[in-house]
């Protein structure tokens, strides 16, 4: 027969044991939640102003040519061919389509890529950053 205190004992284990379960499956069972973030819409079209304004802003850049948008998808075409490491976009500047090609940091890195561009595109132009007026 039992003692009073090992029976006490054995019933606290079995409670902490059953506390301890139920308390490990309520947290397991928390996971399982969905998050909804609601953001007002400003945040989206500030980020879209903010990316358009650095976008371009200080990288050295180089114009491989210019034209209607049919030529200037052309150009793009042949320099992704031919430079396929560096980023090409097609810019619009009024009035003509512009190809223009990387985005160096460094003028150095710049002047060295535009020497290898311009026996390609001997009409390549090395592009400075622009500087804000802000």
């Amino acid at each position: 027969m039992q003692s009073y205190k090992t029976h006490k004992h054995n019933k606290m284990k079995t409670l902490l044991t059953i506390t301890a379960f139920a308390a490990f499956t309520a947290f397991s069972q928390a996971q399982d939640g969905q998050v909804t973030i609601n953001q007002d819409n400003k945040i989206v079209e500030l980020l879209e102003i903010y990316k358009t304004a650095t976008n371009n802003a200080n990288y050295y850049r180089i114009q491989v040519g210019f034209g209607s948008y049919a030529k200037a998808q052309r150009i793009k075409s042949n320099v992704e061919i031919d430079f396929p490491d560096l980023v090409s976009k097609i810019d619009f500047d009024s009035p003509t389509y512009r190809v223009r090609l990387g985005r160096f940091k460094s003028k150095l890195v710049a002047e060295r890529k535009f020497k290898e561009v311009r026996k390609k595109y001997p009409e390549a132009i090395l592009l400075k950053p622009k500087k804000s007026t802000k």
